[in-house]
């Protein structure tokens, strides 16, 4: 039975209701900036890179001393969405004593996926200049898909002084490990992939270094392939000597999926804290 690849990727269709999602999202998201400045917890707008969208923006915990370390990296499909709609999603982390970076990158077609894996690179070693200590690296949708490529990445070929583990550890929720579904789909007029092209992007297909540890969350209200996608990459790594964890989250989809991220009390950011712990505990 051939799968209606279109349909089944095309998340906004499936949750009529994603417009009044995002604009919570960019309310909830400009309080907690807005707080978080009155406090004098946050640093925003700092550039890794170039062009403009190239910028992280921190928010810490009101701990002191060496506090773990995490990167949210936003979704919209490579080609939408700002990273300033989800400060908020650092929110549960901060409150549990992690620091948290949000990052944003340049969009397809202005740039290709490759061309943000890489700016996602730029941003970790950023990261690691700044603070010297590895991170836990969680992102939703695209941003899961670049968690797990984070995941897999040779931190020594890029920088000698880097940890080879610069990333330990890794939460995807709702990500996307095979891109060659998305040739069939018509965004690909954005991505510009072909078999190649989608198989140099899929981390379900890279080598992954061992003594690696990643979630693939998942909503359990998303399509057969989100869902597929989430247990391949889980399944597959594992084989490979990886810690992995699969789960779908009960009556989520793919962008309620996200939303325990700012609440300090929830399962996804209990994990998420105890992830970065780990990546923590590896720099003592």
């Amino acid at each position: 039975m051939s799968v209606d690849y279109e349909a089944e990727y095309n998340n906004r269709a499936r949750v009529p209701d994603h417009p009044e999602i995002f604009a919570r999202w960019e309310r909830e998201a400009a309080a907690y900036r807005e707080r978080m400045k009155a406090e004098e917890n946050a640093e925003l707008g700092l550039a890794y890179g170039p062009s403009p969208r190239q910028t992280v923006d921190l928010f810490f915990p009101d701990a002191t001393g060496h506090t773990p370390l995490a990167l949210f990296i936003h979704g919209g499909y490579w080609r939408s969405l700002h990273p300033s709609i989800f400060s908020h999603m650092s929110a549960g982390l901060n409150a549990r004593g992690v620091a948290v970076a949000v990052a944003g990158y340049d969009l397809t077609p202005q740039v290709s996926i490759v061309q943000i894996i890489d700016q996602m690179r730029t941003a970790c070693l950023f990261l690691w200049r700044r603070f010297g200590q590895r991170l836990m690296v969680y992102g939703h949708s695209a941003g899961g898909h670049l968690a797990a490529c984070m995941v897999a990445t040779d931190w020594k070929q890029l920088d000698p002084k880097a940890p080879a583990d610069l990333v330990p550890a890794g939460y995807s929720i709702s990500g996307l490990f095979d891109l060659k579904p998305l040739i069939a789909t018509s965004m690909n007029a954005d991505f510009k992939l072909n078999e190649a092209a989608a198989a140099q992007v899929s981390p379900l297909w890279w080598p992954v270094p061992r003594n690696r540890v990643f979630d693939a969350v998942v909503g359990g209200a998303e399509s057969s392939e989100f869902l597929r996608q989430s247990r391949a990459v889980a399944d597959d790594w594992r084989q490979r000597g990886i810690e992995t964890h699969y789960e779908a989250m009960p009556g989520a989809n793919h962008f309620t999926v996200v939303d325990p991220l700012s609440d300090p009390g929830s399962a996804m950011t209990a994990r998420c804290a105890a992830l970065a712990a780990r990546c923590a505990k590896v720099d003592k």
